[in-house]
């Protein structure tokens, strides 16, 4: 239910706050004190279309706050779950701020959120019914899904075998269509990807194995260049007249001798001596490399033909040695996925024609409890109409047969109505006459309330258009619906007014030049005048002052 509702710069609602109860809540109040602008506003709240002509005047954006209670068990907190949105004791608070800009930054429960799921989530807290809005009940795309939440049909086995069923069929019908329509390219797939893994397996690539032959390819192609250097650099250091081992080998005692006369002489022997036998260590590795420098045709030939076949496999299926050995992993999973089914085709369209007409066989239960259903609806319906003074009116459900399994089964359903005797039935959506639809709503919605698992539904002026015993009908119905349902209720009816739990007056003010919506909660006192100023629809005399109080009186029995 909608606990709190927070309404800041929106028309001509500078600021208001206001909670709300369970049971039956009314609005009313003069033509034109803007009694359907909180309505509005709670409807762009819960993802309706905004526009910035909402915004106040003089305000550089509108906000938008309600606080909203549901029951553990109801269908939005899984679909809250599945956004990532976090709930606290069955609470859920959404904000909608809109700016001049056209902007809009939605939130639930302070995560951002974009209109779209706002109106997702919206749809399964409050249902806005105006007297023209055919919405849920008058859409025949959700009469299905209406009558089997009325019939419980996701209670039965048969219902949930329909369900695994069908989602079999259509993975084994999509299997077959795809083998039927790409035989060709399915063989051809398994041989290239059969080549593909006889390629790379035979190939024998090792992580790090390119690197290393590149760098003997440049040691084997440089192998004159390599050697001669070597031996240049021998004689530089080794050479016994000019050699730089032998230099520094003379500077080397010659500052030893002075070494002990002074710290710098020392230094400057210490680091002298350090070159010396540095020098000596790269001599001798000099002399290592010169021994096993060796120039091996055959193994430079192996080389350059392994790096070629590398290069090549690189061209076909990756970067390098590691892609390729990725690429390898992937067609090795999808060949072992496709290679080993060993199900021909006729043996796939024999399990297809098996599990769909296992599906039918399931459709078939459910389609007889349907019609049970349907039946069972159609008098309760009859029956709320005839309270509503609509004793000549006809409900039925008409029932569609599909040509193919639907997530639902083989049949559509529509609802029809004809409203007075002797006419044809007619689809529900095409019903026209403002008095019968507001009648007609709120007998669906009497019956539907608690299995659509809406908590709070608004009605605005729905009764527009009646009088007399059926106004009085009417606050009935929407009283009853109000004990399964919070209601919210904007009426010009003085009996819709008179049986409500709470009572709001909205009127309109002047403060400092500017004009502002008031929402007053009436006492006992004030809800008598105001439902005698209903009655009167003039001046409040004391007549209809008792008027007021005997109706109370009597709708309170």
């Amino acid at each position: 239910m909608l606990e709190e509702l927070h309404i800041k710069d929106f028309a001509i609602i500078s600021k208001l706050q206001v909670g709300f109860e369970e049971g039956m809540t009314v609005l009313t109040g003069e033509t034109g004190a803007g009694k359907s602008i909180v309505i509005d506003a709670l409807g762009l709240l819960l993802g309706g279309r905004g526009s910035v002509e909402f915004i106040r005047s003089g305000a550089n954006k509108c906000q938008l706050e309600g606080l909203f209670t549901l029951p553990k068990d109801h269908i939005v907190w899984d679909e809250l779950e599945e956004l990532g949105v976090l709930a606290e004791d069955n609470q859920i608070i959404i904000q909608r701020d809109m700016f001049l800009t056209g902007k809009n930054v939605c939130r639930i429960n302070g995560r951002l959120v974009n209109t779209s799921i706002l109106k997702q989530i919206g749809k399964y807290l409050v249902d806005i019914q105006g007297q023209h809005d055919h919405q849920l009940l008058l859409q025949p795309e959700n009469h299905l899904g209406l009558l089997d939440r009325y019939a419980k049909i996701n209670e039965l086995e048969a219902y949930h075998k329909y369900q695994k069923l069908y989602n079999d069929y259509l993975e084994l019908e999509k299997k077959y269509s795809e083998r039927k329509n790409n035989e060709k390219a399915y063989v051809q797939r398994i041989d290239m990807l059969k080549y593909q893994i006889q390629e790379i397996e035979e190939a024998d690539l090792k992580i790090g194995e390119e690197e290393e032959l590149v760098e003997e390819k440049n040691r084997l192609d440089n192998y004159l260049n390599i050697a001669e250097q070597l031996n240049i650099a021998k004689e530089a250091i080794d050479d016994d007249t000019y050699g730089v081992l032998n230099a520094l080998g003379t500077a080397m005692s010659a500052l030893n001798d002075i070494s002990d006369l002074s710290s710098t002489y020392e230094e400057l022997s210490e680091t002298v001596t350090n070159a010396y036998y540095s020098l000596q260590d790269v001599s001798s590795e000099i002399d290592s490399e010169q021994d096993s420098l060796d120039m091996d045709t055959e193994r430079q030939a192996y080389v350059e033909n392994r790096l070629s076949d590398i290069y090549q496999l690189e061209r076909k299926y990756g970067e390098d040695i590691e892609s390729i050995l990725e690429y390898y992993d992937e067609i090795v999973a999808e060949y072992e996925s496709i290679a080993f089914d060993d199900q021909s085709l006729e043996e796939l369209e024999m399990q297809v024609e098996k599990v769909y007409k296992e599906a039918k066989e399931q459709a078939a239960i459910l389609s007889k409890y349907r019609h049970d259903a349907s039946k069972k609806l159609a008098k309760d319906i009859d029956k709320e109409l005839n309270e509503l003074y609509m004793s000549q009116a006809e409900f039925e459900v008409k029932f569609v047969k599909l040509d193919k399994l639907s997530k639902n089964g083989l049949e559509a359903v529509e609802f029809y109505m004809s409203t007075n005797t002797g006419e044809m039935m007619r689809p529900l959506a095409k019903i026209v006459s403002g008095g019968e639809l507001s009648r007609i709503i709120l007998a669906l919605k009497t019956i539907f309330t608690e299995s659509q698992g809406i908590t709070s539904i608004v009605f605005d002026e729905v009764d527009t258009g009646v009088s007399g015993r059926v106004a009085q009908a009417i606050a009935e119905k929407i009283s009853e619906i109000g004990k399964k349902s919070q209601v919210l209720c904007i009426t010009h009816l003085p009996q819709v007014a008179a049986i409500a739990t709470h009572h709001y007056y909205i009127q309109k003010d002047v403060i400092d030049d500017r004009t502002e919506m008031k929402l007053t909660l009436l006492s006992d006192k004030k809800r008598v005048n105001e439902i005698a100023r209903m009655l009167s629809g003039a001046e409040v005399t004391e007549l209809t002052i008792e008027h007021a109080k005997e109706l109370l009186e009597m709708l309170k029995k």
